[in-house]
């Protein structure tokens, strides 16, 4: 498969700063306003099977960055290991029900999310077991498809966190999403697994969600001082043009230090170069979305 057979409409540049918006409450009450998506919720599947990408961090930081905006975010986690979950300081060996329950029990969405920054659909280690506990059911691959379809007049964006593999997890974050992120460490091995992904995605058109597309490719741990970052970067847009964010997310310890607070690095520290990374990002799905 070309890289022109995914490509997403040209994205409308980005303003050169943002501007800067009242902040959302810490904690909202249900549909305290519209939403301002008048069709529902945009839905954004963050993917890319190589792990270490900062698929997490992205979905995360990405969605706090859409609620600073103004608009009601809810992120899901359908990764087994949890860490969406638990960089908004919720165990995920102590939860109740998790995306398990969603996927396996039909439990309603609405059951598994808690309030924290954002909106978070939590995860739990059960969640590993779930693809065997799902290989039976009829439409297994559109569970989460349904489950969302329930909440989407609730929310403006819901994004995505996706486990670094292909599997039934993922095809059923991609068989809901309207658009899909890929995040793509800056080196030439992490690059590889894109067309893998995109050859997933052709067969989700053909047989299960034809609308969907990728939004962007997301540079991600990027090190500036390295020549090989620079290549990788080149050779990213070089072979999907337009589908490349003008958005780099740079290599910052902060991104390690934010989870352990329990909190997205835009809470841990507003004004650092890596918040300020991921409100560019916003802007520039945002703009491109209008």
């Amino acid at each position: 498969m070309s890289a022109s057979e995914a490509v997403a409409p040209k994205r409308k540049p980005a303003a050169a700063k943002a501007t800067k918006k009242a902040k959302a409450p810490a904690k909202a009450a249900p549909n305290p306003v519209a939403p301002k998506n008048k069709d529902g919720a945009k839905v954004i599947a963050f993917a890319n099977q190589k792990g270490g990408v900062a698929k997490t961090t992205t979905a995360l930081n990405l969605a706090v960055a859409f609620k600073e905006s103004g608009h009601r975010v809810l992120a899901v986690d359908m990764d087994p290991q949890g860490n969406l979950t638990m960089s908004q300081g919720v165990d995920p060996d102590k939860v109740e029900k998790s995306m398990f329950d969603v996927l396996v029990h039909r439990t309603p969405l609405r059951e598994v999310i808690v309030e924290r920054e954002i909106d978070v659909a939590v995860a739990s280690i059960d969640l590993a077991g779930a693809e065997i506990a799902m290989a039976a059911q009829i439409g297994r691959e559109r569970v989460l498809q349904k489950a969302v379809a329930d909440i989407r007049g609730d929310y403006d964006f819901v994004c995505i966190d996706t486990p670094p593999s292909l599997g039934l997890l993922t095809v059923n974050a991609l068989t809901a999403a309207d658009k899909v992120i890929v995040p793509v460490q800056c080196e030439y091995l992490s690059m590889r697994g894109l067309v893998q992904l995109q050859n997933t995605l052709q067969m989700i058109r053909e047989n299960l969600n034809p609308k969907v597309e990728i939004e962007g490719i997301l540079p991600t741990m990027l090190d500036s001082r390295t020549v090989h970052a620079k290549e990788a970067v080149e050779i990213l847009e070089e072979n999907f043009g337009d589908l490349v964010f003008n958005s780099r997310i740079r290599k910052a310890v902060k991104f390690a230090e934010a989870p352990v607070q329990g909190t997205s690095v835009i809470k841990y520290d507003p004004k650092s170069k890596a918040a300020r990374s991921y409100r560019d990002l916003a802007e520039e799905v945002l703009t491109h979305g209008s």
